[in-house]
């Protein structure tokens, strides 16, 4: 009878130490994940998530009252520059569309909305919206509770769409050919869509912001995108040998970069190249 109580016992703390284990491990991971990499600031806070460094939407709409031209750049120069970080958009071009689409965040669509680059609901669009006359009365356009989220979106707009993927072959530094190419592409039905955008860029030096990106941030898979990265967006019959020969690095370099089991791609990719 000792001899069973004894083992009884023993079974029992090995079952607990396993299950404490457990819970401990998964904490862990949890903590890391979310504080791999984070910055706060004014209006202007970041922090690792599932969405690539933006913080959780808690529901509530926040309207900014912006003075001018030059507290508009002020506040989301940041943002800009992060979302030129992660997906390859010079962050000149984004501020230039956000001022001229948004009238520097005095606008109707943008105080009633958060949307500041004018993106309509389009087929699939899941979230909150609004109506606004533009080209046609009434029409329906996306809402966000908070303007960053607008700036999240417009990177996706453009990075998941394949007639933007050619932009993406452009120099992030060339603002002028990103202008051109975004009125090529069907951004806007305005002809002088491109010079607006150029116009706003050097009166106000925004390519000052093209710059490297002074900060090293992890994404939610670990992949480290530091300030020299430089993203692929895969178009329809790439291989990655083409791709590793476009970028003069080698298959193995961009299946170590992006954590790929497989050569394996899929148009829309986007890849760590450099």
């Amino acid at each position: 009878m000792k001899k069973i109580a004894v083992i009884s016992i023993i079974l029992v703390l090995l079952s607990s130490s396993c299950k404490t284990k457990k819970r401990t491990t998964y904490s862990k991971n949890l903590k890391t994940k979310n504080v791999i990499a984070s910055k706060k600031g004014g209006n202007k806070i970041y922090n690792t998530s599932d969405d690539k460094s933006l913080p959780v939407d808690n529901g509530k709409f926040v309207q900014f009252k912006i003075a001018s031209i030059e507290e508009y750049i002020e506040t989301f120069a940041e943002i800009a520059q992060f979302e030129m970080m992660v997906y390859g958009i010079p962050a000149s071009i984004t501020l230039a569309q956000g001022l001229l689409e948004s009238g520097f965040g005095k606008g109707e669509l943008a105080m009633k909305t958060n949307n500041h680059f004018g993106i309509k609901c389009h087929k699939g669009w899941n979230g909150d919206f609004d109506f606004h006359d533009d080209d046609e009365k009434g029409e329906c356009f996306r809402k966000y509770n908070h303007p960053r989220y607008s700036y999240r979106d417009h990177s996706k707009f453009l990075t998941t769409r394949s007639r933007y993927a050619f932009l993406f072959d452009y120099n992030p530094n060339n603002y002028k050919k990103w202008a051109h190419g975004l009125r090529k592409a069907g951004y806007a039905t305005d002809k002088r869509y491109p010079q607006k955008l150029i116009y706003l860029i050097e009166k106000h030096k925004l390519y000052r912001f093209d710059s490297k990106y002074q900060k090293t941030v992890v994404d939610s898979d670990d992949v480290v995108i530091s300030e020299a990265s430089k993203i692929h967006l895969v178009k329809k019959g790439e291989t990655l040998y083409a791709i590793s020969r476009k970028y003069n690095v080698s298959v193995n370099q961009i299946m170590q970069l992006n954590k790929m089991k497989n050569t394996n791609l899929a148009i829309g990719q986007k890849l760590l190249v450099k």
